[in-house]
């Protein structure tokens, strides 16, 4: 069931949205080659912590760690670990912060030093494909208008958009109805837009083949053609006018 949020669950989403987005600032300004994924993982954690929220990813389904960090190939759900950054690699950060119950969720992606044109084209488009989207997070109109028009920046970028993962409405669960695929299946249509929904948009884009698996730890999904994966999310409230981007630091 979707859910409609009160002003005072706003009000907490608007800080919990708040600290998640300066966090995500926080990891960008600390991504340098020779960081590991532990430390950057621990640097936020301790962020959330000293700006009164909780980490909304640790512990969560067994997750181990407080952000999802995938570098390259990875796609989404990277465990932090001791791995080193490397110049040229692109790195994606998913993270979530939870005051008094209620969550954001938004993830980033960025370079390692000095990276490919390519890859910086994958990163632009799908951060494109997420502003493009939104233009359509309005009263009225429906979750699959959202979803196509993610899916039509990315394609005709010559890239390509996962079906297996999608986003998700948000509040007091970090994943709650409804589901928001990032392309236009004419089947479901999904749910006509009202103020006070909260979703969690999250175009994942993969540069070659939309094919992926998971890993050996049962969290870490890769692109199965070895190519790189880019990721862009925001908590976004429907209003009565423009949507409302409650994770939005920059």
């Amino acid at each position: 069931m979707v859910t409609i949020k009160s002003k005072t669950e706003i009000e907490y989403m608007k800080v919990a949205g708040k600290v998640t987005g300066e966090t995500l600032k926080l990891l960008e300004k600390l991504v340098k080659p020779g960081i590991s994924t532990l430390e950057l993982d621990r640097a936020a954690e301790k962020f959330i912590r000293d700006n009164g929220c909780i980490p909304s990813f640790k512990g969560y389904g067994g997750f181990p760690g407080s952000v999802c960090i995938s570098v390259n190939d990875e796609v989404i759900h990277g465990i932090p670990s001791k791995r080193v950054l490397k110049d040229g690699d692109i790195v994606s950060f998913d993270v979530g912060a939870c005051f008094k119950g209620y969550h954001g969720d938004a993830a980033r992606t960025v370079g390692v030093g000095e990276i490919s044109k390519e890859a910086q084209r994958l990163i632009d488009v799908t951060r494109k494909s997420f502003f493009e989207g939104i233009k359509f997070a309005k009263e009225g109109y429906r979750i699959s208008d959202v979803s196509a028009e993610i899916q039509r920046v990315a394609e005709e970028n010559g890239f390509s958009v996962l079906r297996e993962y999608c986003g998700h409405g948000i509040g007091h669960q970090l994943h709650e109805d409804p589901e928001i695929p990032n392309y236009f299946d004419p089947r479901h249509r999904g749910v006509r837009l009202r103020p006070g929904m909260c979703l969690a948009i999250e175009p994942m884009v993969n540069q070659g083949s939309r094919e992926i698996f998971v890993g050996d730890d049962d969290w870490t999904v890769y692109t199965a053609d070895g190519k790189l994966s880019a990721h862009y999310e925001n908590t976004v409230l429907i209003t009565n006018g423009e949507p409302y981007i409650l994770t939005l630091c920059e």
